[in-house]
């Protein structure tokens, strides 16, 4: 059954926020964050209801506060492709739907502007296609969101590369790296647009291949397999051959009277442990902690609480070949 908890993002979030707003009971904003706020919130509403006061908004709290059955989030009926890029994205921008699609930072690590679910950037010439697609295949959109300097973004765009960094840091602080506005509200607005979103999964979707080959590879059947191999190939690039051989003959000591739900998991926290072992020390226990919340199928990382079923629609289930 659904629920919603501190972690939890999107627009079913958002409905709970603006009825218990309605009720005078929540100050904060309709953003679809269920944070420390909103679960204060569900608490209070809960305990004027006498139901139990858990923080969760199950079947009963959602019923009492929206009305009817509680609702398998949106995400879940988009394809794996997007749940997957979903996840990571949230993990690699710490913002939730639809938001993670609209990440966008400056210039701190020298790419000028980092942008979208998988922060494409200018500096390694990631993102100029994919806002080439955009302006070129939906100019009427692009035109609306990036108004009277649409033509200047698009000049830009079909320059040299020098002068878009160049611009790239002329509409940003020079020292703390953010955008100023206007710049950064019309990028958000850009990466919260079905259009982009939908570039922004093409353009991933070689990476999301790969993961589900790299499943067949070590027998993975899981959605949850493709989410960590599609994790690994962005935050960590490959499985060495080394790597690979560990994997492989950790397996081989995997119990052959194990339940099969029960010997995925398995493997999947052996991949997940044998490639955060393989990470640079500085970076190890971070893909440790971020691989295992993918394998068990819940976690906390960086400070935020996440469940994969609950929130992105990827469980233990086969994926579709």
């Amino acid at each position: 059954m659904p629920a919603y908890r501190l972690g939890s993002k999107g627009e079913e979030v958002r409905k709970i926020q603006a009825k218990l707003q309605l009720l005078g009971i929540y100050l904060g904003p309709l953003d679809g964050d269920f944070g420390g706020g909103t679960e204060g919130a569900v608490k209070l509403f809960q305990e004027r209801e006498g139901l139990e006061v858990d923080g969760i908004v199950g079947s009963l709290t959602w019923g009492k506060l929206v009305g009817g059955e509680v609702p398998r989030p949106s995400i879940g009926y988009q394809p794996l492709d997007y749940r997957c890029l979903s996840l990571t994205g949230s993990y690699e921008t710490g913002t939730g739907i639809p938001d993670c699609f609209a990440g966008v930072s400056g210039d701190f690590d020298g790419q000028g502007i980092s942008f979208g679910v998988l922060q494409w950037n200018f500096g390694q010439g990631s993102l100029q296609p994919l806002l080439k697609q955009m302006f070129n295949e939906h100019a009427e959109r692009s035109r609306s969101i990036f108004q009277d300097r649409f033509d200047l973004v698009s000049s830009k765009l079909q320059g040299g590369k020098s002068d878009l960094m160049s611009f790239a840091r002329s509409i940003q602080h020079p020292t703390k790296h953010f955008l100023y506005e206007p710049w950064r509200g019309m990028f958000k607005s850009l990466g919260r647009s079905d259009e982009f979103q939908r570039i922004e999964v093409a353009s991933a979707n070689a990476l999301y291949r790969a993961a589900r080959q790299l499943c067949v590879d070590y027998r993975l059947w899981s959605e949850r397999g493709v989410a960590l191999m599609f994790d690994i190939l962005v935050q960590n690039g490959s499985i060495s051959s080394v790597v690979k051989g560990h994997i492989l003959a950790d397996f081989q000591a995997i119990s052959p009277g194990l339940e099969e739900d029960d010997a995925e998991v398995t493997r999947l926290r052996i991949v997940a442990n044998r490639r955060a072992d393989a990470a640079k020390a500085r970076w190890r226990e971070d893909v440790r902690n971020r691989k295992l919340c993918i394998a068990n199928g819940e976690g906390t990382v960086h400070g935020i609480s996440y469940n994969l079923a609950e929130q992105f629609g990827i469980e233990l289930r086969r994926f579709v070949v």
